[in-house]
């Protein structure tokens, strides 16, 4: 039998980054707030104290503080015409499971996207022409602006003490900035994290090739920080292990560390862990919602939690699920490109390049998540696209993230896969060698696209979402022509072996780590046939229904998806204290 609970003002779904951000916004306001996650705290227990903290099997291999496959996984097809599978183990990107989501072990690159990234579509058809944009490509604005969010990155980048160096204040070009960045109102709180001799080699390589290389901002604290919250950072220590593992001494900037601990001081919070979401209570006629169902996942006992405002704020896939789930819009169809939920999913289109130099000492374990130089000059439409075939482009870095003992082992091409000669390529090349990479962007594609699958279920008898993703052809070409370019870079180098250059091609592989940056499913926009949610991240068939996350972009971008996702969480915890004042449609 489900309990049925005492009525919340605002319920979120998902204990991360973004429940946390609206919260705090609400709360501030005397707002009742209750958040629901399915895993539980893990600030206090063996991933964030030494030595179990450094335990690359347990949290880097064995994925300790991710999604739990055996209870939920998804199913994978490339196209309409293949049959999906189940997805039993995933590498290629990895969902957080507990207090903070998967900012908790995240790397820390926080980016505000370009400028011209909300109106994408408008940007590309004004300067090459609307046939430029190929009709298999549903790009759209997003109907907000990078001028409406600005406050709200701004804001974000205090909270979270981000390190950088800013390369636009107020229009005006800084040195050893982004040059390519969207007008900001100020430096970043803390000066950017010291540069690594991978990014030394690499930025004097850049330079002589005319481009514009500047460290990652990053949500790794260079120094000692405070708050606007009086919420605090220790200083970074490089101690390679921060993708993956949460960060002992509290110096990688997260919802487990600065909102988290405030939050549960604050009068009208609540933190219910181990709250796994099954639905959300819909009441189609009145074009409302009332609440979610849930289930206790140590007691195994179900709950209906009933609510004045319910905000979808999970990973990606979730948020994509529970619309599914309960018919809330209507689902995408890609043979008539009509529907929304499910429609431009989108990920990203990365490749890499080993650089090998015997007289070059790289010390990979003295690295932090975002220690890395990069150039944004062939990243989105920062170059010229005329003539070339595609759209989009990526990020070139080199970057230097850990030299952790399982994982961090590169090798040149033709090494031995086992034996003697392994272990001495390992010896010679462990402090000798980094990589060049891209990050790239993924615009949507008509065949690319979320739904459920007809056949397979999760431990809670729920269908699985059904990925249907393959890299099309605007990406391929993109990362052929981008890759190109990092390869120029890294034959420039002068070193020793320069592995080949090979630019992203299908079959999209789920046994292959990228990032964690699927976007889409549940785009924002002015237009109810394109879009699931308005610019407030309103739902057009709900009107107290909101939803928040990487899940509401039009496309994807070739930066990390944290800082707009952070602007428009803050942005709506905004709007959800006027909402509540008077709900209406915003």
């Amino acid at each position: 039998m489900i309990k049925k609970l005492e009525r919340r003002t605002v319920v979120i779904v998902g204990g991360g980054l973004t429940a946390g951000l609206m919260a705090r916004q609400l709360t501030a306001q005397a707002i009742d707030v209750l958040v629901l996650e399915r895993g539980g705290d893990h600030t206090h227990g063996a991933a964030a104290r030494l030595p179990s903290q450094r335990d690359e099997l347990r949290w880097g291999v064995r994925q300790g503080l991710m999604q739990k496959w055996n209870v939920q996984t998804y199913s994978l097809r490339h196209s309409r015409s293949d049959a999906s599978l189940p997805v039993r183990w995933m590498e290629a990107f990895l969902p957080g499971e507990g207090m903070g989501g998967a900012a908790s072990h995240w790397n820390g690159h926080t980016w505000r996207w370009a400028g011209y990234d909300p109106t994408l579509r408008t940007r590309y058809a004004q300067r090459y022409g609307s046939k430029a944009i190929a009709s298999t490509m549903p790009l759209q604005d997003w109907g907000v602006t990078y001028e409406e969010m600005e406050p709200y990155h701004d804001l974000f980048e205090k909270l979270f003490g981000l390190s950088g160096t800013a390369g636009n204040v107020h229009g005006e070009t800084r040195p050893g900035g982004n040059p390519f960045e969207a007008p900001r109102r100020g430096e970043y709180p803390q000066k950017a994290l010291e540069i690594t001799e991978a990014g030394l080699i690499f930025k004097q390589a850049a330079e002589k090739m005319g481009y514009h290389p500047f460290p990652i901002p990053a949500a790794n604290s260079s120094g000692v920080y405070t708050n606007p919250d009086g919420q605090k950072l220790g200083q970074c220590q490089y101690c390679g292990h921060c993708e993956r593992f949460i960060c002992e001494a509290q110096a990688k900037a997260s919802a487990d560390v600065l909102l988290y601990p405030m939050l549960r001081q604050r009068k009208g919070f609540e933190l219910r862990l181990h709250s796994h979401v099954l639905g959300v209570n819909y009441e189609r006629q009145a074009q409302r919602v009332t609440g979610v169902r849930y289930v206790d996942g140590r007691s195994g006992k179900e709950y209906e939690q009933p609510a004045d405002v319910v905000v979808l704020g999970a990973f990606t896939m979730t948020n994509n699920k529970l619309l599914m789930l309960d018919e809330i819009g209507v689902a995408y169809d890609p043979l008539t490109g009509k529907g929304v939920v499910g429609r431009n999913f989108c990920y990203q289109t990365n490749s890499g390049v080993g650089i090998f130099m015997k007289d070059r000492w790289i010390n990979p374990f003295l690295a932090s998540g975002s220690t890395g130089m990069v150039i944004d000059d062939f990243n989105n439409d920062n170059f010229d696209h005329t003539g070339l075939g595609f759209l989009g482009g990526g990020m070139i870095s080199a970057s230097v993230f850990n030299g952790r003992p399982i994982t961090a082992r590169r090798l040149p091409p033709g090494t031995a896969r086992w034996g003697t000669r392994w272990k001495q390529a390992n010896a010679d090349w462990y402090a000798h060698s980094f990589g060049l990479s891209i990050q790239g962007s993924c615009y949507p594609d008509t065949g690319n696209f979320l739904d459920l699958d007809p056949v397979y279920k999760d431990a809670y008898g729920q269908p699985l979402v059904r990925m249907t993703f393959d890299w099309r052809d605007n990406e391929m070409k993109m990362s052929a022509y981008v890759t190109k370019k990092m390869d120029e870079i890294a034959k420039s180098i002068g070193a020793d072996i320069v592995s080949p250059a090979i630019p992203r091609k299908s079959p999209f592989d789920t046994r292959i780590y990228q990032s964690t940056h699927v976007t889409g499913g549940t785009p924002m926009g002015t237009d109810p046939a394109t879009s699931v949610v308005t610019p407030h991240l309103q739902h057009w068939d709900a009107q107290n229904l909101f939803v928040v996350g990487a899940s509401v972009f039009q496309h994807n971008s070739g930066y990390n998806p944290t800082g707009p996702l952070a602007a428009l969480a803050l942005r709506l915890g905004d709007d959800l204290v006027r909402y509540v004042q008077r709900p209406r449609m915003l």
